[in-house]
C-alpha cells in the first residue's frame, strides 16, 4: 500500500516515473504520501472538535523555526521503518531522501524554535491548537563565510514549492491599512467610529499540520501570505505603464516577503509594523469566524473558544485589533469587549533588553494604522485613570506605566500594551520572570502580581533526542522503556546505570559515533576537517554581544599562548565549534564572525598547537546542522552575562544528550545546575545581583586589566595584528570596547572562566568520571521537556482540555 501510493504521488502529482525522477521528485513523492496519512488523522480531529465544541489555544509567534517536516513526521507515526524498507525495494536511501529537504528558515533563533516545539508539544499532549504568523517567501537569509567575514544570500526556501503546506484560498481575510477614520451615529443615535481605509492587502493562509508523537491529534500550523486585491492594472499597462500596473502587487507582497526587515529606517518600522498587524488582524478574525460557526456563540463569547498566546511583543497589536474587531464589527460595548479581550489574550515576555522591547513611532501608527491609535489611547486613558485612583499625584509612575512614551518623540509601547490588554503575563525562567518583576515590568508586577507567573521555556525530546540521535535514543529505551519519549520525569531512571561500566561503555560509543559522524558532514558539506577524538567544546548561537562568544575567543587565545610558551605541556585536544548568524547590519557581530575565523586560520597554520587546538565556524547555522551538532557535543558553552539571557534552549538540547554544562547563572542556567547538582556543572563568573552591585558602584574594565597580565597580552597580541596580519587595526574595535566600555563584563569574569576550564579539563581527562556525569545530565533534563512547559500554561494559564481522538497508535 505504501509503494503504491509513493509510485502514485510521483507520477499523478508531478508527473514522473522512477526512471525520470530526480532525487528532489522522490522526496516530494514521500513527503506526499506521508502528509496524505498525517491529513487521514487530522480529519477525525476535526470532525470530533466540531462535536464537542473544543477550547483552542492561539499561539501567535512571528517566528517558527520548524526544521524538516519529514523525518520527524515519520517518527510520529511509526513508519519510519516501513518507509525505509518500501524506499530499498525501490533502490532509494532514505537518508539520502532526509538530506535534500529544504529548511523552512521562518525564525531567527530561540524564540522560533520554542514555538516549533510548543507545537509538537500541543499535538503530542492532545490540546486542540492552532500556531498563526507569517508565510515569509524569503525566511532568515542563508549566511556564507568568505575570507572569515559573514556573507548574507536570500533564502529561497520556497523556489522548488512545499509539500507540507495546503492553500486554503476559502479563509482568506481583508486587512486594512492607511486612511483615516471619521465618527457617525447609527440608527440608535449611539456613537461609533469608522476606519475608511486608504488600502487593503488579502491575507491567504496556508496550513501545515504538525502531527503529534503517536497520537491522531495534529497542530494546525496557519501562516499567512500577503496579496493584492487587484494584481494587475490593464489600463496602465496598456499606456505603457509596466511599472505602475503593478506596483500595488509589489507594494503589498512585500508584507510576507522577507522576515524582519532592516527596521533602522521609517520604511523598515512600517514594514515591520505592517507584518505584525496583517498576521494579526488575519488570525484574529479568522478565530472570530471560526468562533462564531459554533451555534449559539456570540461575540463576547470569544474567549470560551480561544485562549491567545502573544510569543513576545511582535503580535502586541492583536490587542488593539481584538478591541476593533468587536467594537467595530460586531457593536460590542467598550466593557464588554474589554472584558473579551483580558479573558482572551495572555503574554510571554522574552527579552530582558531595553532596546528589544518594541516602540514604535506615533505619527506611524498615525499613517498606518488611525483606528488602532484612537483604541490605544482609549486603552491608556482608561488604565491611567484607573491608576491615579490607586496612586494619586504619583505623575512620575503615570509616565513610566502609561503606553506612550512622551519622553520625546512620542512612542506607543508595545510591552505596556500587551501588559494591559493582557489576562496572564509570564516569564521564561525563574531568573528571567524575577528580573522581569523586578526590572522592566516592575510597576505593572506592583499593580497586578496576580498576573505574573514563571513558565521556564523546554524543548521536544521528539526531536532534539529521539530524530536526531536514534541510537543513544534506542540505548536509553533499552534501559528504561520508551515512556520518557513522552514524560520527561521517567528519564530519571537512568541513574540508576551512572555506575555500570557496560552501560558506561555503550553511553560513550554513541557519543563517539555521533561525534564520527559530525566530522564526516562538516568535511563532506564544508571541508572542514576535524579529529573526533578530541573534546568537542560548543558555543553555536545567535551572535551578539551579550551572548560573549568573545570571551570564548578570550579562552581560546589563552590556551594558544600557554601553547606557545610550552609546546610540551599536558593539554586536552579540543575542538572549538562555533556557529550562529549575526543581524546584517550588525557590524561588532559581524566582527566577532570574523576575528573568530581569523583565530582559527592562524592556529591551524601553527604546528605548534594545530594537533591541540582547532578552532570551525559552521556555516548557516540552521536546525538542521543543529540536529547534528548538539549529539555530538561534550561541552556545551552557555556564557552569556548573567541577567542578560531570559532562557535559553539550546543548553537544553545539549543537557538532553548527555553534553555537561559551563555557563554563567544565567536564563535557565540555574534550573539546569539545581536539576543536575552543582557538582555536574560548571559554574563560574558574577551572579545578576552582583553585577548589578558593580555597575552601581561603576565599572571600570581598566582595573581588571592592571591585576591580570595574561589578560593585557590577548588584548595586546590581537591589538598588534597577529591575528589580522593583513590588515593590523582590523580588530581594534573589539579591543577598544573591551578596555573601555565591556557594556558585558568579559573582564571582569575572565579569570574566573579560565579557572573554570582548567577544572572541567581535569575531569574530561578521567572518562569514565565525565561519562558518570554526562549519563547524569541526560537523566535529570526531563524538567526541559517542552510538555512539561506545556503542562504548566494548560493548568495556570490556558484552561483547556485535553481532548483524545484516537491513540491507539501510542499504545501499540
Amino acid at each position: 500500500t505504501l509503494k503504491r501510493a509513493f509510485l502514485d504521488n510521483l507520477y499523478y502529482i508531478q508527473g514522473k516515473t522512477m526512471e525520470t525522477a530526480a532525487v528532489k521528485d522522490l522526496y516530494k513523492a514521500l513527503a506526499f504520501t506521508v502528509r496524505d496519512r498525517v491529513m487521514n488523522k487530522a480529519r477525525e480531529m476535526t470532525k470530533v472538535y466540531a462535536e464537542k465544541k473544543v477550547k483552542n489555544v492561539a499561539y501567535f509567534s512571528a517566528e517558527y523555526l520548524l526544521g524538516p517536516h519529514l523525518g520527524n513526521n515519520l517518527n510520529n507515526l511509526g513508519l519510519r521503518d516501513d518507509f525505509t524498507g518500501v524506499l530499498a525495494d525501490l533502490g532509494i536511501d532514505m537518508d539520502t531522501l532526509l538530506r535534500v529537504e529544504p529548511e523552512p528558515g521562518l525564525g531567527n533563533g530561540g524564540l522560533g524554535r520554542l514555538a516549533a516545539c510548543f507545537l509538537d508539544s500541543l499535538a503530542s499532549l492532545d490540546i486542540p491548537a492552532i500556531g498563526y504568523g507569517i508565510r515569509y517567501e524569503f525566511g532568515i537569509f542563508q549566511q556564507r563565510i568568505e575570507d572569515g567575514w559573514q556573507v548574507e544570500y536570500a533564502d529561497e526556501w520556497l523556489r522548488s514549492s512545499n509539500p507540507w503546506e495546503i492553500r486554503k484560498s476559502g479563509h482568506v481575510q481583508r486587512i486594512k491599512f492607511g486612511g483615516h477614520t471619521e465618527p457617525f451615529e447609527d440608527t440608535m443615535g449611539a456613537y461609533h467610529e469608522r476606519w475608511i481605509p486608504a488600502y487593503e492587502a488579502l491575507a491567504i493562509p496556508y496550513d501545515t499540520p504538525i502531527l503529534g508523537y503517536r497520537t491522531s491529534t495534529t497542530a494546525l500550523l496557519r501562516l499567512w501570505k500577503a496579496e493584492a486585491p487587484d494584481p494587475f492594472d490593464i489600463q496602465r499597462f496598456n499606456d505603457g505603464d509596466y511599472h505602475g500596473a503593478v506596483h500595488e502587487k509589489i507594494a503589498i507582497e512585500n508584507i510576507s516577503k522577507v522576515l524582519y526587515p532592516n527596521d533602522n529606517h521609517y520604511g523598515g518600522m512600517e514594514l515591520r509594523l505592517k507584518q505584525q498587524y496583517f498576521f494579526s488582524s488575519a488570525s484574529l478574525q479568522d478565530m472570530m469566524r471560526i468562533h462564531l460557526l459554533k451555534e449559539g456563540s456570540t461575540p463576547d463569547s470569544f474567549h470560551r473558544s480561544f485562549t491567545i498566546q502573544l510569543n513576545d511583543t511582535h503580535p502586541a497589536i492583536g490587542v488593539a485589533e481584538l478591541m476593533r474587531i468587536l467594537i467595530d464589527d460586531h457593536d460590542l460595548s467598550w466593557e464588554r469587549a474589554w472584558d473579551t479581550t483580558i479573558r482572551s489574550i495572555n503574554y510571554t515576555n522574552h527579552t530582558l533588553l531595553p532596546e528589544a522591547l518594541e516602540k514604535w513611532p506615533v505619527n506611524l501608527f498615525e499613517n498606518l494604522l488611525p483606528r488602532h491609535l484612537e483604541i490605544i489611547y482609549e486603552i491608556n486613558y482608561q488604565f491611567l485613570e484607573e491608576v491615579r485612583r490607586t496612586h494619586p499625584q504619583d505623575e512620575a509612575l503615570i509616565g513610566r506605566l502609561s503606553l506612550i512614551d512622551e519622553s520625546g518623540e512620542r512612542f506607543v509601547r508595545m510591552a505596556h500594551l500587551a501588559t494591559v490588554g493582557s489576562g496572564h503575563i509570564n516569564g521564561v525562567a525563574a531568573l528571567h520572570t524575577y528580573l522581569l518583576t523586578q526590572g522592566v515590568l516592575h510597576d505593572f508586577y506592583r499593580l497586578w502580581p496576580q498576573k505574573f507567573s514563571n513558565k521556564t521555556n523546554g524543548v521536544t525530546p521528539r526531536r532534539w533526542v529521539v530524530l536526531n540521535n536514534p541510537k543513544f535514543a534506542e540505548l536509553i529505551s533499552s534501559k528504561i522503556g520508551e515512556e520518557w519519549i513522552t514524560n520527561g520525569q521517567e528519564l530519571r531512571k537512568l541513574e540508576a546505570y551512572a555506575d555500570d561500566p557496560t552501560f558506561r561503555k555503550e553511553w560513550m560509543a554513541c557519543k563517539s559515533e555521533m561525534k564520527r559522524q559530525w566530522a564526516h558532514d562538516m568535511w563532506s558539506e564544508w571541508q572542514i576537517a576535524v579529529n573526533p577524538d578530541t573534546m568537542f567544546d560548543v558555543l553555536v548561537k545567535r551572535i551578539h554581544e551579550y551572548k560573549r562568544q568573545l570571551l570564548k575567543v578570550l579562552h581560546i587565545i589563552t590556551l594558544y599562548q600557554r601553547l606557545k610558551r610550552d609546546p610540551w605541556q599536558e593539554m586536552v585536544p579540543r575542538t572549538f565549534i562555533f556557529g550562529g548568524k549575526a543581524a546584517p547590519s550588525y557590524f561588532m557581530a559581524k566582527l566577532i564572525i570574523k576575528l573568530v575565523n581569523n583565530v582559527g586560520r592562524i592556529l591551524q597554520e601553527d604546528p605548534d598547537v594545530r594537533d591541540t587546538l582547532q578552532v570551525v565556524f559552521i556555516p548557516n547555522f540552521s536546525v538542521k546542522s543543529a540536529e547534528r551538532v548538539y549529539p555530538s557535543a561534550d561541552l556545551s558553552e552557555q556564557i552569556s552575562m548573567a541577567g542578560k539571557e531570559a532562557s535559553g534552549t539550546g543548553n537544553m538540547k545539549f543537557m538532553m544528550n548527555g553534553a555537561l554544562t559551563v555557563g554563567t547563572l544565567d536564563g535557565a542556567n540555574i534550573e539546569i545546575r539545581e536539576e543536575v547538582g552543582e557538582e555536574n556543572f560548571f559554574h563560574f563568573g558574577l551572579t545578576a545581583e552582583e553585577v548589578k552591585a558593580v555597575k552601581q558602584r561603576g565599572y571600570r574594565p581598566s582595573s581588571y586589566l592592571v591585576q591580570n597580565a595574561g589578560l593585557r597580552s590577548i588584548l595586546d597580541l590581537i591589538t598588534t595584528g597577529h591575528f589580522s596580519p593583513e590588515h593590523p587595526q582590523l580588530f581594534q574595535p573589539i579591543v577598544d570596547s573591551l578596555r573601555y566600555h565591556d557594556e558585558y563584563m568579559l573582564l571582569a569574569d575572565y579569570q574566573s572562566y579560565i579557572d573554570c576550564q582548567d577544572a572541567l579539563e581535569k575531569v574530561y581527562r578521567d572518562q569514565r568520571e565525565w561519562t558518570r556525569r554526562s549519563i547524569l545530565n541526560t537523566a535529570r533534563s526531563g524538567k526541559f521537556s517542552s510538555d512539561r512547559t506545556i503542562r504548566e500554561y494548560v493548568r495556570d494559564i490556558w484552561k483547556v482540555e485535553a481532548v483524545e481522538i484516537n491513540n491507539k497508535s501510542r499504545k501499540e
